[in-house]
């Protein structure tokens, strides 16, 4: 059983290689509940994926669409609810020829190529894509930060530097 909030596997020896292979998911309520949580979403998003599954070169299928989602996150100031609508385009290439990265640390040379297993998981890109196309930092309109806080979308050079306030520390500890 896998541990992903949705899964829709389509098995390989299932689909028709001679023409496109169409997937239209929306998932079901328990599902987008567990989507919610897994996201950190403060409602179910109402999300698709529309897509075809064709096969490519060399055993490889490709699975090309789009997700579309309404989505509810907490602001990241206020905690309020902030709606955003999402539409991105999704591509993935299936590739016999692609193996698992057998470490944590692996350099990954293309993130749209997959290994290819016995099934393709639509519900699996569905989250992925939605994950991905999350605004990282909603802010409800009107909502600022205090003076003295910083913004993280800023990037700012504070946040980057873990380690700016050791020299100090180590200062004070020799005094």
């Amino acid at each position: 059983m896998s541990s992903a909030p949705f899964s829709h596997r389509l098995r390989l020896s299932q689909l028709n290689p001679r023409q496109p292979n169409h997937i239209d998911l929306v998932p079901d309520e328990p599902a987008r509940q567990r989507i919610a949580a897994e996201l950190g979403l403060t409602a179910p998003p109402e999300v698709r994926l529309v897509a075809t599954i064709t096969a490519a070169p060399n055993d490889a299928w490709l699975l090309e669409g789009r997700v579309t989602a309404r989505v509810q996150q907490p602001c990241v100031v206020t905690l309020a609810p902030v709606r955003s609508k999402i539409d991105e385009p999704v591509r993935r290439l299936y590739s016999p020829h692609v193996t698992q990265p057998e470490s944590d640390e692996v350099e990954m040379p293309d993130d749209e190529v997959e290994p290819l297993g016995p099934a393709i998981d639509a519900g699996e890109v569905l989250v992925e894509a939605l994950a991905l196309a999350l605004p990282p930092y909603p802010r409800a309109e009107g909502a600022e930060l205090p003076a003295n806080a910083t913004d993280p979308a800023d990037g700012d050079d504070n946040s980057r530097r873990p380690f700016q306030g050791l020299a100090d520390l180590l200062q004070r500890k020799d005094n």
